[in-house]
């Protein structure tokens, strides 16, 4: 039991360890992509913002036009104009941070909960003693099933489990040869 606590309180000491770099703040963008078949590769910072994890992603574009991805960041409690259309969630408000209409909503920081991740020793100590608890991720907004799964991501980021939201949309470019 003392060796359980110890590798427990271990994995506490260690974990807060990680958190290294803040998150930038403001709107980043991608570069456009003109073909199909071609995806987009980029890393997002993971909220919170003092976690210092990043995700490396690679997607396909989902509009049947040249796109960028515009990462926004909002702090808690935030505001989004949001709603289904054609089976993708489009925004219909231009909003502080950066959103436009018409930007459609690729992934969303979520919270659900689980089992610390990664490989290393503080990870597996905390598997073992049954560290459970609430667990960031980036939702497919593009998988979901219903509406209601998108809400549920959206409402799962709150005060007591991050201190912001980070909100991927895929953007129409427009054409330079007008």
């Amino acid at each position: 039991m003392k060796v359980a606590h110890i590798i427990l309180s271990l994995a506490c000491i260690f974990n807060g360890a990680e958190a290294f770099a803040p998150t930038q703040n403001g709107v980043q963008r991608t570069g456009a992509l003109q073909m199909a078949d071609e995806v987009f590769d980029f890393e997002v910072n993971m909220p919170p913002k003092n976690s210092g994890l990043a995700a490396q992603m690679k997607i396909k574009p989902i509009l049947d036009q040249p796109s960028e991805l515009v990462e926004v960041r909002y702090q808690i409690p935030f505001g989004l104009n949001v709603e289904p259309k054609n089976g993708m969630a489009v925004c219909t408000q231009a909003g502080e941070g950066g959103e436009q209409v018409g930007d459609v909503l690729r992934f969303t920081s979520q919270y659900t909960m689980g089992l610390p991740r990664g490989d290393g020793l503080v990870s597996t100590a905390a598997s073992f003693s049954g560290a459970i608890g609430w667990q960031c991720s980036l939702f497919d907004v593009t998988k979901a099933n219903t509406w209601e799964e998108v809400v549920e991501a959206l409402v799962s980021n709150t005060p007591q489990r991050t201190d912001e939201v980070v909100l991927i949309f895929e953007r129409k470019v427009a054409d330079e040869e007008s």
